[in-house]
């Protein structure tokens, strides 16, 4: 009987150790934090910001980080400094095309009229071909300098009679209120002061976008991220298409949120997010957009179209296949997070 009884305690000794060796492993399967870079943009990813949604369905600390552009996330996602990303599909092309280390698992927004080209009021700016000899500002490397360069092409000027120069929306504004630039192409909500300092619309991206030049902002993943941690990769996008449910069922609700983030009227953040096309899930899941994990969607041939003339303008050294940029989309974590 002792020899049973030390033999049952011994199972037991042995039982317990493994157990807390597995619990020690699962207290170590998430990270201590999660590092999101996002931008000033008005879509669901500040509606999960304000309702603290991510660290809530991930249950780690999350740490936000402000950038300017695309271009900025790109440069963050090489040196492995944030684990999510908002980057223009511009960007995004440009950083699947030149080996960025991340993968793109959503899409925020297709950009309508959230994005345009501001021109200054007294210029003689009434035709496109009318900036010869002006001076234009867009962040390079982003869907609005991709945009502004189609549009030189889609109406026939040639850019080398403009001065095209990189400013990021805060500088493009302060830049804009000395009059040191006579036009601006940028997104919400700096388009809508340059407006209100002097300026008008004259081409916005929708009009590019019906002329089959579609740009949107994404979500991209660092992969070595999402493949020590794919649960909450999917718990993301998961929440992100929550959030997009709730701006259409609550508009007044997300446009408060939004409007506590920006600091501006409710009305015009109400105003701001009706500029551009919100999906959830289940429509990014879409042969249009993302597709599944077995067939990749439609957004690819965009990325890829999207590189091949960043390549011919010289803004990137090569555009890979089509098969490159289907590889570098990853719908797979939305799936699960649909299931």
């Amino acid at each position: 009987m002792r020899r049973g009884m030390v033999a049952a305690l011994a199972v037991l000794v042995v039982a317990a150790m493994v157990g807390w060796g597995l619990a020690d492993v699962s207290a170590q399967a998430k990270p201590e934090k999660v590092v999101i870079g996002y931008q000033d943009v008005p879509n669901e990813e500040i509606i999960a910001k304000q309702l603290g949604w991510h660290e809530k369905e991930m249950g780690v600390k999350v740490e936000w980080k402000k950038f300017d552009s695309g271009r900025d996330v790109n440069t963050a996602m090489a040196g492995g400094s944030i684990d999510f990303g908002l980057v223009g599909s511009s960007p995004g092309a440009a950083g699947l095309a030149t080996g960025v280390p991340y993968e793109i698992i959503w899409i925020y927004d297709v950009i309508a009229d959230n994005e345009a080209l501001v021109v200054r009021k007294g210029k003689g700016i009434k035709e496109f071909k009318d900036l010869a000899g002006k001076k234009v500002a867009a962040p390079f490397g982003s869907t609005t300098h991709y945009h502004l360069l189609v549009a030189f092409k889609v109406f026939k000027l040639d850019p080398k009679k403009a001065t095209i120069l990189d400013l990021q929306p805060p500088d493009m504004l302060a830049a804009w209120l000395r009059g040191d630039i006579d036009a601006g192409f940028v997104w919400e909500p700096t388009l809508i002061k340059l407006v209100e300092a002097g300026g008008e619309i004259l081409v916005a991206s929708k009009t590019l976008a019906d002329k089959g030049f579609i740009t949107a902002d994404v979500a991209v993943a660092r992969k070595a991220f999402a493949e020590k941690y794919p649960d909450l990769v999917s718990k993301y996008v998961g929440t992100l298409s929550k959030a997009v449910d709730y701006y259409r069922q609550n508009p007044a609700e997300a446009a408060k949120l939004q409007a506590k983030e920006f600091n501006l009227p409710e009305a015009e953040m109400a105003r701001q997010m009706k500029t551009m096309i919100m999906l959830n899930g289940k429509e990014q899941l879409d042969a249009k957009y993302l597709g599944t994990c077995q067939k990749r969607g439609a957004f690819a041939k965009a990325l890829k179209d999207t590189a091949d003339f960043l390549k011919a303008e010289k803004r990137i050294k090569d555009a890979p296949a089509l098969a490159a940029f289907e590889k570098g989309m990853n719908p797979c974590y939305l799936e699960k997070a649909m299931k």
